[in-house]
């Protein structure tokens, strides 16, 4: 799945979205102090299991990059694929970890 190319950051809504016929999975973001936290993610079942929730949060850390915010997690799914992708805790907010 090529999701990169097709989710889209509405930043009205903070959220990152990627739409598949009438389904829509989103990542929620909300600006918090200097930083920018990781929410919520939902992916409709009909949409699972095809690596869209990754696709997200991937999306999330790049977009947290890009303007320059440090992360702050409070999605579970964002917690572990955390795990899995270690090189990304460089970008947490490390006045916030526990």
């Amino acid at each position: 799945m090529s999701a990169k190319t097709e989710i889209v950051n509405n930043e009205v809504l903070q959220q990152l979205e990627y739409r598949e016929g009438n389904e829509l999975a989103t990542l929620t973001y909300k600006f918090y102090k200097k930083d920018i936290a990781f929410m919520h993610t939902n992916v409709p079942d009909s949409l699972a299991g095809k690596g869209i929730a990754g696709a997200l949060a991937a999306a999330a850390f790049e977009y947290a990059k890009k303007i320059n915010k440090q992360v702050m997690v409070y999605c579970p799914f964002v917690a572990a694929y955390l795990k899995r992708h270690p090189e990304l805790r460089d970008q947490l907010d490390k006045q916030y970890l526990g």
